[in-house]
């Protein structure tokens, strides 16, 4: 492909990538000659992908460009999905009212709270690692640990069972669709899932427990006034959506990328310390990353050479700004000493992750649980025998198999 003028070429989106840890190669070219680039969505709309980190960081910090949604820019799937779903059309979605949600979930994400919940983290890792040591070798790490983790402790915190879990998984996939359901099938388990959630916070009215859904419904916001139902139930979706999915993806494309060069895991063993940083650069180095952010640009703005018109659906791939060498030193390197790291994972702006601090927490507490249970633990197949996760939003390997 000979890319030209920005904005002049168009390429099918989300772009494919040769290997299952490597980023697509249009990467690198698209940043240095085609920052701002057409792309045609899976539902046939066109977008501009930037892929630049000054450019993502600036529209994603900008509260002046909303998500995409509610009839608003284009659409990322002709099927529906959580770009355009009941759970993000009833939370709010930018202005004093969204900060001030977002101020009273936050307060369960705080480092305080995180650091209380740390232990419990570690002892369902060494929980799961026990079972699947019991099963023996090898093993698929995302089933046994990468998945059941962070979906106990995000079902802990909204009071729900984790035994309805691969129901949880079946809802969190239909809506983060991109090809892999139809709208019949989507809308079915939406409805599912809404029933279900709505149920959940009508219990919690009645016979408050000890979760942040129960907390929420009695704590009123900055202006008074108590989160309806709809918000209740669109923030248990939203957090149950986001703990199944991104953390437990994760967690299984970190270990993996730790151990395709075993030197990056003999460095961790000989210095645990680094951890911290470890977690940090995965989550930069990530290639796998999923769709981006969508983001629907309501005025006339400029990014570098580029003028982007009111009315623009610009998709903001963090992956590929996080590759960028005009950012980074030594971008393309998997440094675990990299400090600072002021990757685009979560987003930035308004709208980043609000869970940011939770999956930073599960990410060093599983990584800490491995070097010290598994030292030896390595891939079961060749890097490039794994399966990357297709047509969600989300990016992931499908398993991870493992010995150790």
């Amino acid at each position: 492909m000979t890319l030209s003028e920005p904005g002049t070429d168009e390429l099918h989106y989300p772009l494919p990538a040769p290997d299952p840890l490597d980023p697509p190669k249009e990467w690198a070219e698209l940043r240095d000659r085609c920052p701002v680039a057409t792309v045609t969505l899976p539902s046939g709309d066109h977008a501009q992908l930037l892929t630049r980190y000054d450019d993502v960081k600036q529209v994603l910090s900008d509260p002046r460009f909303p998500r995409v949604g509610g009839g608003q820019g284009a659409r990322i799937s002709d099927s529906g999905g959580v770009f355009d779903s009941d759970m993000a059309s009833a939370l709010p979605q930018s202005g004093p009212a969204h900060q001030q949600w977002r101020r009273l979930v936050m307060r369960w994400f705080t480092a305080k709270r995180m650091a209380a919940l740390r232990p419990r983290i570690e002892a369902m890792a060494d929980s799961l690692i026990d079972e699947m040591l019991a099963h023996g070798q090898p093993a698929d790490l995302k089933a046994a640990l990468g998945f059941p983790l962070p979906v106990w402790v995000i079902c802990t915190m909204l009071g729900v069972p984790d035994s309805d879990r691969d129901r949880f998984s079946y809802w969190s996939d239909t809506l983060l669709n991109l090809t892999r359901y139809g709208r019949d099938e989507i809308v079915a388990a939406q409805t599912e899932f809404l029933g279900y959630m709505q149920a959940h916070v009508q219990a919690k009215r009645a016979q408050p427990g000890d979760d942040l859904l129960s907390e929420l419904t009695t704590e009123p916001t900055a202006d008074g006034t108590l989160l309806t139902d709809a918000q209740l139930v669109g923030t248990g979706q939203g957090l149950l959506v986001a703990g199944h999915e991104t953390t437990a993806n994760m967690i299984s494309k970190m270990v993996a990328m730790l151990l395709a060069d075993r030197r990056r895991w003999e460095q961790l063993l000989a210095d645990p310390s680094l951890v911290r940083t470890a977690v940090e650069e995965s989550l930069r180095f990530d290639a796998n990353p999923g769709i981006g952010m969508p983001r629907y640009i309501a005025e006339d703005v400029a990014l570098g050479s580029a003028a982007l018109p009111a009315g623009t659906t610009v998709m903001c791939s963090m992956g590929a700004a996080n590759r960028d060498a005009r950012a980074f030193d030594g971008a393309e390197e998997m440094d675990l000493t990299r400090s600072p790291n002021p990757h685009l994972s979560f987003g930035s702006g308004p709208h980043s992750c609000l869970g940011q601090a939770l999956a930073r927490t599960e990410l060093q507490v599983t990584l800490e649980v491995l070097l010290r249970r598994l030292p030896g633990l390595d891939l079961a197949v060749p890097v490039e025998e794994l399966q990357r996760v297709e047509g969600l939003a989300v990016g992931g390997l499908r398993e991870l198999p493992v010995r150790w």
